[in-house]
């Protein structure tokens, strides 16, 4: 196998400690969501990738290239990866420029190469005009942004994101992931982004592994896994509703004819592809039309299913080709008679959708 082969990126690890025992292949160019409970190894198995942890029985190779196993051990400065956390962990002493520059410099590139790739990435991720402050005057969001330019400008083959938006308000995160879905488009790198949030998944990911109590337990398409999830992690990731359709300036319009009213979380075009989201808990349900106007999102649903739901119970209908599920307590769906087959009315106010 040669250097040149676009393999992707393939993993082996059998640890001891922190237990993780997982084999995959991340396909080269994509990004895949890592999902699952807190401590089912999913840091771990980045701090591995990136050669932060020397994990026993790896087997690492990135494009036919090893960078683990086999008696060999390529260094972390050395493998062609970055890993960006939710702290941006920038230099302190540095300005804005001199961190974007360090990783390209250290690669000793001529001047010019730096200075390109540092004029480059500052651009794309919008803080040109903050090159020459320090990380102590930036915000949170801005901190990120310049995170991102760093890692980006090593032109890394593997690049590794650890719950990026995790510290940043909803806002700025929106913001964010539209940023940084623009720049993985080019699909020039194999993207691993370990996340709790649902969104992420949905508008960054191709593909989606499941790992839980140090194993992968699934993998597949997001789409695939998260309409017909097998693992309970992904059961309550994937529950909140999703409506994927185009925006046309101040609705979603999805297939079938259904349009969702919401607040943009982030930055949207005209005609461009977004997915509204919102929670079960945030549907009302009533036997004909509410006369309250704040609800902005009325559908006509026939009940498929009525789950328990814990205390709670899940009722899921189907608008358009959608299913939509709202939850309610046992007593409404007693004063409701909601059983499958019953003709109701889903009710959703528009500040309790958020659009991506």
């Amino acid at each position: 196998m040669t250097a040149g082969m676009r393999d992707g990126l393939r993993v082996s690890i059998d640890n001891v400690l922190p237990p993780l025992r997982i084999e995959h292949t991340f396909a080269s160019g994509g990004t895949t969501a890592v999902v699952g409970p807190n401590g089912a190894g999913k840091t771990t198995l980045l701090r591995v990738i990136a050669g932060l942890l020397r994990g026993s029985g790896a087997q690492i190779a990135v494009d036919g290239v090893v960078l683990s196993g086999a008696g060999a051990f390529v260094p972390a400065h050395r493998r062609g990866v970055a890993l960006l956390s939710q702290d941006a962990r920038l230099f302190p002493h540095l300005s804005v420029h001199a961190n974007v520059a360090f990783a390209p410099a250290a690669q000793r590139l001529p001047r010019a190469e730096v200075a390109a790739r540092v004029t480059r990435w500052l651009a794309a991720v919008e803080v040109s005009d903050l090159a020459d402050r320090k990380p102590g005057e930036l915000s949170g969001g801005q901190a990120q942004r310049v995170a991102i330019a760093r890692a980006l400008a090593a032109q890394p083959r593997i690049l590794l994101l650890d719950e990026p938006f995790r510290a940043l308000d909803v806002d700025v995160a929106g913001r964010l992931r539209a940023l940084l879905r623009d720049l993985l488009d080019d699909r020039s790198r194999t993207t691993i982004m370990v996340t709790h949030d649902v969104v992420d998944v949905v508008t960054l990911a191709d593909s989606l592994v499941v790992i839980d109590d140090g194993r992968a337990v699934d993998s597949g398409p997001v789409a695939a896994l998260l309409a017909n999830p097998a693992n309970a992690f992904v059961a309550r990731l994937a529950g909140l509703n999703l409506v994927s359709g185009t925006w046309d300036g101040s609705r979603v319009v999805a297939g079938g004819g259904m349009t969702v009213v919401g607040m943009v979380a982030e930055p949207v075009v005209e005609g461009g592809h977004v997915t509204a989201v919102f929670a079960p808990e945030a549907v009302a349900v009533f036997r004909s039309p509410p006369e309250d106007a704040s609800f902005r999102n009325v559908f006509a649903v026939e009940v498929g299913q009525v789950i328990p739901h814990g205390d709670r119970i899940m009722v899921r209908g189907n608008v358009d080709g959608q299913t939509i599920s709202a939850e309610v307590t046992r007593a409404a769906v007693s004063e409701l008679a909601l059983v499958a087959g019953a003709e109701v009315f889903f009710a959703v106010k528009a500040s309790a959708v958020r659009v991506y």
